[in-house]
This record gives C-alpha cells, structure tokens and sequence, in this order.
C-alpha cells in the first residue's frame, strides 16, 4: 500500500515517570518496548564486515550505510549515532498509534507529554494496550485509527536504529524513512505536530529526489515523482470530504441527521477515489487499503494534521533555493514565533533570511 506520511515519535516514558506524570503502565510499555530494541542493536559496519551476514543483509546495510552518509553530507542532517545501528524487529511495524476525535467535530483529541509536549496520537509498543485504549475511546463515544508505524525519533535523546519495518519496500522508501526521521532532529517545536510533521515530509521529499538524482537514476526519480504526484492526489480527495464534513457538523442537527449526512459523504470520497484510481491512476490500487477500511473523523483529522503545512514548507524551501542550512535556520525562527501565529508567518514568508 502507497505510504501516507504517518509517524510516531516515541515519548521518553522514563523521564515521563518521573515527572510524577499519571498513566504509568502505558510509559512502562513504551520504555520496556524501546529499551528491547535498543538492546537488541547491531553495528551497520560490522554487519557489512561479517563474512556470516547474509547477503541480503548485507545489501541492505550497504545501502543505508550510503543513504546514512547522503543525510549528512548532502542534506545537512545531524551526524551522529542514529541509523548506524539494525534491529530485526521480527514484525510488520515497531509501534501502533491511536488516534482520535469527537464523533461530529474533526479536532482531534491530544495528549500531552513532558519534554516532548501535546500531540494528537498515542504510540504503543503493544498491539494489545493499542486495541485496549481504542476500545476505551470508542466507548467514550470517539471515533478512533489505529495506524501501524514503520519508524520513530527519539529526537536524538539515543541511537535510533534502523529497524527491519523501514525495508519494507525499496532503497527509496528506506532513504524517506531516514531523512524524514532526521528531519525531526534537525527542528522540532513543541505541540505542533502539524509544523513538525509538514518540516520533515519536505526534507523528506525533497531530500529523496537530491539523492535520486544524484545517482542518476532517472527512471527512479520519474516513479518517485509519480508516487507524489498520486499522494497530493488522495490527500486533495481526503481534504475535499474534510472540508464537507466541516460544514455537515458547523450546520448542526439531530445526531441521526448528521450521522446520515456524515456517511454519504464517506461513500462519495470513496466513490471519488475509485474513479480517480480507475481513471487518472490507470488502475493504481496502492490506497485500496486505506479506502476500503472503516473512514471516520480520527482518520481524516490525521491524514489533514500530517499534509496541511506541506506546500508553504515546499514554498519556503525554494525561497531558500535548496539550500539545506537556511531551510533549517529560517524554520527554526518560525518555530520561535507563538503557535497563534505560526501558520501565518510560514505562509507570509517571502524571503530566506
């Protein structure tokens, strides 16, 4: 399935407990969780050296090891212990995050940490206490999403590794996951996931195709562009229902009523992408899965949160002319300006300070 640019950071459940913070069973799986990962490491060097590494292995840590080096001399993201390490997780995704939203209303709920701030998920290291806490929010009367996670940041505070889930698919994949993830090294601002999350899909991207081209690897770089080009395509699609949903639940009503008028609109965004997928796409099915799985507020709230900011950050990069360091410096000084009004000095930008 194509990829929407969904990410977990994961919240430092040690420094959480001692904080005196409530919740404790959920930072002691979340510390139990990392704590097994990082023990379970593995040198990306020595792994290449090893004459026992399979040679699949050891063709994949080639490759990151060459992306890891790229992130640093090409996009100027930190050069330190992060992805120089591998952990076989031994399954589909390192984490589950839970989101959630008022069944009328596409704000969705938050949570906040100390040190990291509000964001609008919970990460879960357990599928089980992930079902648990979705169940726990349905019964409140929230629509819940439960989405799987292939990476998370710890924001440089350990080694993030590689994991076995961020080769999933090909190099290109891997090279998004590492440069997106570093990204959030680079700039992060507290609870402002929707700044945060925008700042690095566009390192993300724009990073992908620097390496992309400079390998030569044009045909790469086509399928690379095409799959944006079907990404801006469905987050359009899911914007257009948000934005009915908007006005169905500013309207107001019965319950029933909205209820009914919330479903057909639903059913329009799928009938929209089957047309779209069938038409423009060719047949492409890549966001089948996505479609095909219950739709609710949770899980349009999330798409919107992580894509909104994405063209002003595009915007403001090329105001920079690619130039890596003052994309960050001129971030880092957005991020200083009040959450109020953050989103209309980015938007307002007209130079690269």
């Amino acid at each position: 399935m194509q990829r929407i640019f969904f990410r977990v950071i994961l919240l430092l459940a040690l420094l959480a407990a001692l904080s005196g913070c409530t919740g404790v069973g959920y930072y002691a799986q979340s510390l139990k969780g990392h704590v097994g990962i990082m023990a379970a490491r593995q040198d990306v060097d020595r792994l290449i050296r090893d004459a026992a590494t399979p040679e699949p292995v050891r063709t994949q840590m080639l490759a990151a090891r060459g992306i890891r080096q790229f992130a640093t001399g090409r996009l100027d993201l930190p050069d330190n212990a992060s992805y120089r390490s591998y952990v076989d997780i031994g399954r589909d995704y390192v984490t589950l995050a839970v989101f959630a939203a008022p069944e009328f209303s596409l704000v969705p709920k938050t949570w906040c940490f100390p040190v990291f701030g509000c964001v609008p998920y919970r990460g879960y290291f357990s599928r089980d206490s992930a079902v648990r806490t979705a169940r726990a929010l349905q019964a409140e009367g929230l629509d819940v999403h439960i989405s799987g996670i292939t990476a998370y940041s710890t924001l440089g505070w350990s080694s993030d590794p590689l994991l076995s889930t961020m080769f999933a698919e090909d190099k290109t994949h891997l090279a998004a996951l590492v440069f997106h993830e570093l990204a959030h090294q680079r700039v992060y601002v507290n609870d402002d996931t929707a700044f945060n999350e925008a700042f690095a899909v566009v390192v993300e991207t724009t990073g992908v195709k620097t390496w992309l081209a400079a390998a030569g690897d044009a045909e790469g770089l086509r399928r690379y562009e095409a799959e944006l080009g079907r990404s801006d395509d469905f987050v359009a699609l899911v914007a257009k229902t948000r934005d009915e949903l908007g006005r169905i639940y500013a309207k107001g009503g019965s319950a029933a009523g909205m209820r009914s008028a919330k479903a057909a609109a639903i059913e329009r965004l799928r009938a929209r992408y089957r047309r779209m997928r069938d038409g423009r796409w060719g047949g492409y099915a890549g966001y089948d899965g996505w479609i095909n799985t219950p739709v609710n507020n949770a899980k349009i709230a999330a798409t919107s949160v992580y894509n909104d900011l994405v063209p002003a950050f595009l915007r403001l990069h090329q105001l920079c002319a690619g130039d890596y360091p003052r994309f960050y410096k001129a971030v880092k000084r957005l991020g200083q300006v009040a959450k109020t009004d953050r989103v209309r000095a980015l938007e307002g930008v007209e130079a690269c300070e």
